[in-house]
Parts: C-alpha cells; sequence; structure tokens
C-alpha cells in the first residue's frame, strides 16, 4: 500500500482509538499545498490547540454552515494572489446536514475546492444523535428504538448536481481513497468524496475492528465504492460484489456493532432491500454514463 510517508496529520494527537478520521487524514498527505477547512466536529477536537495544534499544514475552523462557503471565498483569494493551494473541506455527516446549502451552492457553481465528508453516520461529538446518513435502523440517542427514516445518498445527490468528480470511498481500502485523492489532484472545479468512517465508541464496537468493519460494510454490500468524473465506474474492491452472492451475509456486517443489537429478522429483511435499491441505483448510473 503506497501511503504517504508523511502525514499532515502529526503523533499525539487526542483522536479516539481506532479513530476512522485519522485514517482518512493521513491519506490527504499526497495532496500537495493542503489548506484545510474544518467546521465544528470531531476533527475540531483532533486538530488541537495553537501551539500545540495536530496538524503540519494551515487549518481554518468556521460555523457548520459555512465551510464549503467560507472554503469557496479562500480558493478564489489564493488564485487571485496566483497562490497553488489545494483547499479541503473536511466534514463529518452532521456538517454536510446543516451545510448542505452552501455544498449545493458551490457545486452548482463548480467552485474550485475538494469537499470530504468523513461519515460515521450521526453527530458523534455531541452525543451520537441521527443524521441524515444514519444507517437504516440503528440505534441512537435520538432513534434508541433504531432509525426509522430514509437513508441520505450525499454521493448520489452530487451526482446529480453534474460536478467534475464525484465518488465513494472507505477508509478500510486507503489504497483506494489514496488513488482517488490522487485523480482529485489533477481535476479543477468541484469534487466531492464520501468517506465511510466506522466510528467505534458511537457504533459500539471495539477499537481494533474500525477497519474490518469497514471492510465488512464493502464486502456485504453496504457500502458500494464508485467514481465518477464524467464516466461512472464501480470501484475495484466493489466490483464482486456486483453479484448479490458473492457477497458477505449482511447479518456478519450487522451483527459486528451495538447500534445494531436487538434488530428482528423484520428489520434485517428491511435493510436487505433498501441495500438492493442502492445496488440498482448504481448499476443503472453505471450503465447511463459509460
Amino acid at each position: 500500500m503506497s501511503l504517504p510517508m508523511e502525514s499532515i496529520l502529526l503523533p499525539g494527537n487526542p483522536a479516539c482509538q481506532g479513530c476512522p478520521h485519522a485514517l482518512g487524514l493521513r491519506a490527504l498527505s499526497v495532496l500537495e499545498n493542503v489548506v484545510l477547512v474544518v467546521p465544528a466536529g470531531c476533527t475540531t477536537i483532533i486538530s488541537g490547540v495553537h501551539p500545540k495544534a495536530s496538524f503540519s499544514v494551515p487549518v481554518l475552523h468556521v460555523p457548520f454552515a459555512s465551510a464549503v462557503a467560507v472554503a469557496s471565498g479562500l480558493a478564489a483569494a489564493y488564485k487571485q494572489e496566483g497562490v497553488e493551494a489545494n483547499v479541503v473541506v473536511w466534514m463529518g455527516d452532521g456538517a454536510a446536514d446543516i451545510g448542505f446549502a452552501t455544498i449545493s451552492g458551490a457545486a452548482v457553481r463548480n467552485e474550485d475546492i475538494i469537499v470530504v465528508v468523513s461519515d460515521n453516520e450521526a453527530y458523534m461529538n455531541t452525543g451520537i444523535q441521527s443524521s441524515g446518513t444514519t444507517f437504516w435502523k440503528a440505534k441512537t440517542t435520538t432513534s434508541p428504538g433504531g432509525k426509522s427514516e430514509e437513508k441520505k445518498d450525499l454521493a448520489g445527490i452530487m451526482l446529480m448536481h453534474r460536478i467534475p468528480y464525484v465518488a465513494t470511498a472507505s477508509v478500510g481500502y486507503l489504497q483506494d481513497f489514496v488513488n482517488k485523492l490522487r485523480r482529485v489532484s489533477e481535476i479543477r472545479g468541484f469534487r466531492f468524496i464520501h468517506l465511510h468512517s466506522p466510528c467505534p465508541p458511537g457504533w459500539r464496537f471495539d477499537s481494533s475492528k474500525t477497519v474490518e468493519i469497514a471492510r465488512l460494510a464493502v464486502k456485504s454490500g453496504a457500502w458500494i465504492l464508485w467514481e465518477y468524473d464524467g464516466r461512472f465506474r464501480i470501484s475495484s474492491p466493489s466490483k464482486p460484489y456486483k453479484d448479490e452472492t458473492k457477497r458477505v451475509p449482511l447479518e456478519e456486517y450487522i451483527k459486528t456493532q451495538g447500534r445494531f443489537r436487538g434488530l428482528s429478522g423484520e428489520d434485517i429483511e428491511e435493510i436487505k432491500k433498501k441495500v438492493e435499491e442502492q445496488w440498482k441505483f448504481v448499476l443503472t448510473m453505471e450503465k447511463t454514463f459509460k
């Protein structure tokens, strides 16, 4: 695996054990001249406090709703001054909920920025509340009986904006994520990556299992890796699982996490139907945008 030898995230940072954000942030090191824009969330804590900050690159902390708007202005200012910079918004799914208007607006304007949503499927930093991307039937502090609402497909929504680049990624397949970051570095305009980031305390699993559970999400078909740059294609780690018979049983993924404890057989069957609906969408996009 050709991950960067040097990381923009420094040792001794206050990330939780097994934190998926720490894995994803290290992968960002393949980009040159990174400037991070970080809305409130777990990464705000990971960043630390000056002069003992945890990043070796400039970081601008902003309110939930304004991250992408601020990044758009920052990128324009760097361009005006003739300064080379990769302005990257690193946000959670909570910030993507609250700040979606600015995400959509910047996408429509095709602002020259990179947006990475590191999705741990809940508002983890404020107490594990349900978010738009919380998995079906998952228990949170605001959905103690399991989430009943639909799961938001952020990458699918961004695909409909017809921006230059959209992808999904996973901390379980960091080489795939790194490859996608390298591609976005060669593209100008609005680029969006939806990164699946299993959270040990929020999902209630042992902190040594982060990568294993992230991979199970892909192998069971619950998280599909794909990318679009004018052509839609399913990424290599997910290709074998286009065939439903080759997937790990969804129960193998679900049983690893305390957030699914107590699900009924009917609940699991409902989740399976939702997963199949997502596969139908992805396979349709693959045929449509060849």
